[in-house]
């Protein structure tokens, strides 16, 4: 039910106001584009949904009862919003779950045109609410790359009451009204959902750069300088001997430690690699990030080339998956230049 300060404030937006209405949604915008992201995988689409979303809600707002919150109205319209959207487009993957792995000496195919691929996400973009203890992922662990290619596997319904039962904590009733299911309809759902995550899904370790301990900064910073320095051997010995490596939007990913050695040797640092590449620190995914920028020799400046992200071991020690995305209008999101001096 409404409060009587919001009531108000929905009576002005009825009568006309607009800024009122801004001003009622505007705290929800954050959490409606990772609700929308986990849905889509997608920062750009969540983004477009976001504004689809507070349209139909400006357009439908005499529809408004106030019977639930406002909050739950909005989750109502962008879930819907969001199914209407799966109906016209593939699921989206990473390269590693959507073919083999590739021979070290092949150069990578091109980048695909379709948009099936992952998006990352910039944790600045997470508001510092996580769900209630009873929720069964928690807000970082449930925007990590491997949560949501699990996710992605989910049939768009399915998807939707897992979201907003496991990570949103809703009752089942809620998420019937919202979905115009019954109740035992979003449990049969919620069930299958459960069954096929816990085949897909191995939690990934989270790193609160934050709160880290000195070995884990002190491995992400030597990774740093390895990949400034060109420096192979070293790069190599902070991996996991079975890394997985991928770089979408090319299907291309390589298996294996020895295989990014030779890709390394072959091609990334090949000729005079040293200062080739620059990174800046940031965070995608609940995970450690880096932008990686490329030196440009004719114009003697750096530009903006990928967003990676970099997963590690239970123990921090070494990294375990480095996904690359080729995607420099990503740069501006995460806060970070598009050159470098």
């Amino acid at each position: 039910m409404l409060e009587s300060n919001e009531a108000g404030r929905v009576a002005a937006a009825l009568a006309g106001d607009q800024n009122e209405f801004s001003d009622l949604v505007e705290p929800y915008r954050h959490e409606l584009q990772v609700h929308c992201y986990r849905m889509l995988g997608s920062l750009h689409e969540a983004e477009d949904m976001v504004q689809e979303t507070l349209l139909r809600a400006w357009r439908r707002l005499e529809t408004y009862q106030g019977r639930a919150s406002l909050r739950a109205w909005l989750y109502r319209i962008a879930t819907n919003a969001c199914l209407d959207a799966l109906e016209k487009r593939p699921r989206r993957t990473l390269p590693v779950r959507s073919q083999p792995p590739a021979e070290p000496s092949a150069p990578p195919a091109p980048p695909l045109t379709e948009l099936i691929w992952l998006e990352p996400f910039p944790d600045d973009l997470l508001d510092d609410v996580e769900p209630t203890p009873e929720a069964r992922y928690a807000l970082h662990e449930s925007i990590t790359l491997a949560f949501l290619t699990a996710l992605q596997l989910l049939p768009p319904r399915q998807r939707a009451v897992l979201i907003l039962r496991d990570v949103l904590d809703w009752e089942a009733s809620e998420v019937a009204g919202l979905l115009d299911m019954t109740v035992s309809a979003v449990n049969s759902a919620l069930h299958r959902a459960r069954v096929t995550l816990n085949k897909n899904y191995a939690p990934e370790p989270l790193v609160n750069l934050r709160l880290a301990d000195p070995a884990t900064r002190a491995l992400l910073d030597r990774y740093v300088e390895t990949w400034e320095q060109a420096d192979v051997p070293g790069l190599l010995a902070l991996l996991r001997e079975d890394v997985m490596v991928s770089m979408p939007p090319s299907p291309t990913w390589y298996s294996g430690r020895a295989a990014l050695g030779a890709v390394a040797r072959g091609m990334i640092f090949a000729g005079e690699g040293r200062g080739r590449f620059r990174l800046r620190p940031t965070r995608a995914n609940g995970q450690p990030a880096f932008g990686f920028y490329r030196r440009d020799e004719a114009a003697g400046i750096y530009r903006a080339e990928s967003i990676q992200i970099v997963s590690l071991d239970d123990d921090a020690a070494r990294i375990t998956t480095l996904t690359n995305f080729f995607d420099a209008n990503l740069f501006a999101r995460f806060g970070l230049p598009s050159e470098l001096e």
